[in-house]
């Protein structure tokens, strides 16, 4: 459905914030009411188009409002593997400059989005000394989980799969269902095995967040895909932790968006 504030009226925006939606209420918020609800959970997701420098702004908005009030706050981020987290504690000690960092993290082997779209997030974590928490597995791994079935992989490679995996979240099922109908894959490639590596893919995540939280405060930066309705990584971490959250879906201008996706629902004024 549109995205709508409380009451069905035209959400109106806060000056130099975009528009803010509660989830819980419906109702339009400001960016300082939202992080004062951020700031009693230990966890928030911000998520985002990857593509879109306006998410990463907002991205960075929290981290700097939370990192204010709080200097023990790591960042999770899903553009990392955890084979990479010696090079990401070496970002975060001052011990890399940039090239050394993206030719370590092989990022544009990786990841492959324009680093400039999180160069100002990262800028913004080294001098601080954020800790920076790598969420993700070898990203060769969840096509040949769809292609050719979990039991064929590899002893090395099972070596990175999460300690459990739950395929049962029927509204997560059915989210996977209808992104597989859109794929028309013509290689025999089965739904069962789709849907296993999407949820091994969000059981890593979750698992890397429940185990890299320590006693800190955490951001997590992934994609929208992986927060909304909760059922991707966020119920899965608080599954292993029970650590309350908050979720941050970040919509497009004129997109069709349920209110009950998150938390929080922002669109950004430069999206």
């Amino acid at each position: 459905m549109p995205l709508k504030s409380k009451g069905d009226q035209p959400p109106a925006p806060a000056p130099g914030d975009g528009i803010i939606i509660s989830g819980r209420t419906g109702a339009t918020v400001s960016w300082d009411e939202m992080t004062a609800d951020l700031q009693t959970v230990r966890v928030v997701y911000v998520g985002e188009k990857h593509n879109l420098a306006a998410h990463h702004a907002v991205q960075l908005r929290v981290i700097r409002a939370l990192h204010a009030n709080d200097s023990r706050l790591a960042v999770g981020m899903e553009m990392f593997d955890r084979s990479y987290q010696a090079a990401l504690d070496q970002w975060s000690a001052g011990s890399l400059d940039e090239d050394a960092f993206l030719r370590r993290t092989h990022w544009y082997a990786n990841w492959r989005f324009d680093f400039a779209l999180y160069r100002d997030i990262l800028q913004y974590v080294k001098p601080a000394h954020l800790r920076l928490v790598a969420l993700n597995l070898p990203f060769n791994i969840p096509p040949k989980i769809r292609v050719g079935g979990i039991e064929h992989l590899s002893a090395y490679e099972k070596g990175f799969l999460p300690a459990q995996v739950d395929t049962t979240v029927a509204a997560h099922r059915e989210f996977a269902q209808a992104i597989f109908g859109m794929h028309g894959f013509k290689t025999g490639v089965k739904f069962e095995d789709f849907y296993m590596a999407q949820c091994v893919w969000e059981e890593v995540m979750a698992e890397s967040v429940a185990h890299g939280l320590g006693a800190d405060r955490m951001v997590v930066l992934v994609g929208n895909g992986h927060i909304q309705f909760k059922y991707g990584i966020p119920e899965r971490a608080f599954k292993r932790n029970g650590i309350p959250y908050r979720t941050i879906y970040q919509a497009s201008t004129g997109e069709d968006v349920d209110p009950t996706i998150a938390d929080y629902i922002l669109v950004s004024p430069t999206d």
